[in-house]
This record gives C-alpha cells, structure tokens and sequence, in this order.
C-alpha cells in the first residue's frame, strides 16, 4: 500500500494551485506547470493543503496515486524554489562553453559537440570545466542534464568524462604486473 498517495502537500506562498477536468495546474513565480491526471485518481484541493484520493481500491490505482502525489509535490517545488543540477568534466581537455542558447562541450573527440537549450532551462559556466543546468520544470532539467551527461560517461580507470557534482565514480584497478 503506497503511504506516499496519502501524504498531504501543503502548497508554499506565493503558488496556486487548481484541478479542472482532470488536469492539474500549479502557478508560481518561476513559471506555471500542467498534469493530466489518471481517472483512477482524484485531486483534492482544500485551502493550503493538496491531497491525492484513489476513486477505486485497485493496485493500478494505489500505484498512480502515489505518482501523482510526486509529481505535484515536484510541481510545487519547481515554480517556488525551482531545481539545479551541477555538471563537471573531468579530464585534459574536456571543457564547456555556454554561447546564447548553445552549450559547447569539448570531450575528447576530434569535434566538439553542440547541444541546444530547451525553453525553461537556463545554463551557466560558472568555470570551464563546470556547468550549472536550472529551471522549474524537474523532468526538464534532469533529463537535460542526463543528455550532457551521455556525451562521455565517467570511465571507471582513469574517472574521466562529465558526471554529476558530487557524484562518486567507483574505480577499478588496472592490469597488474606479472609475478
């Protein structure tokens, strides 16, 4: 049984929510975001606080009501405070370069690779071996940073490639000398 449909989400200041015909909206100062929400389950809105209320007892439904419960807690998060992802290439010659609506990342390949910005995401170099992904929108910005990410994964020898800030790299020996 999911605990996590039968939390209630209390909505900060500053942000509105609304349910109509099965789509949720939730506007703030970042930017407003939209659901569709499943018919198995029903979004209530009382004053300050949000709940997610299952229409039938069915696994199916359990399961899409601590989903929804999620994704408009993200939701609400997103247009209050809004997500970062911190990005870092490791490596001789592996750098980023922000230019308008372009990021340039220089990874070891005989070419650099051009990545477009999506709408609602900003990007900042804060140095050029850095890169700060933000915007209000969580599944934008994580998969926006995933895709930068994808351009050379950290390798376990040497930890060269582009890898999240802060993430641990498991390392592995390389070949040994013979005896």
């Amino acid at each position: 049984m999911s605990r996590i449909g039968n939390r209630k989400l209390t909505i900060p200041e500053g942000v509105t929510v609304s349910f109509n015909d099965g789509i949720v909206t939730v506007k703030g100062a970042k930017g407003e975001l939209t659901l569709s929400v499943s018919p198995l389950v029903k979004v209530v809105v009382e004053g300050n606080e949000i709940t997610t209320e299952k229409v039938k007892d069915t696994k199916e439904a359990n399961i899409l009501s601590g989903t929804t419960n999620s994704n408009i807690n993200n939701m609400l998060i997103g247009v209050s405070t809004g997500y970062t992802k911190d990005l870092e290439a490791v490596g001789v010659g592996y750098r980023f370069s922000v230019s308008g609506n372009k990021v340039v990342v220089s990874a070891g390949y005989s070419h650099t690779i051009d990545v477009v910005v999506p709408n609602g995401i900003t990007v900042t170099s804060p140095s050029n071996t850095e890169l700060s992904i933000s915007g209000f929108d969580k599944q934008k910005v994580s998969e926006f940073a995933a895709n930068i990410r994808k351009i050379r994964e950290p390798e376990p020898y040497k930890g060269k490639g582009i890898r999240y800030k802060g993430e641990h790299i498991r390392r592995k020996e390389g070949k040994k000398a013979a005896k």
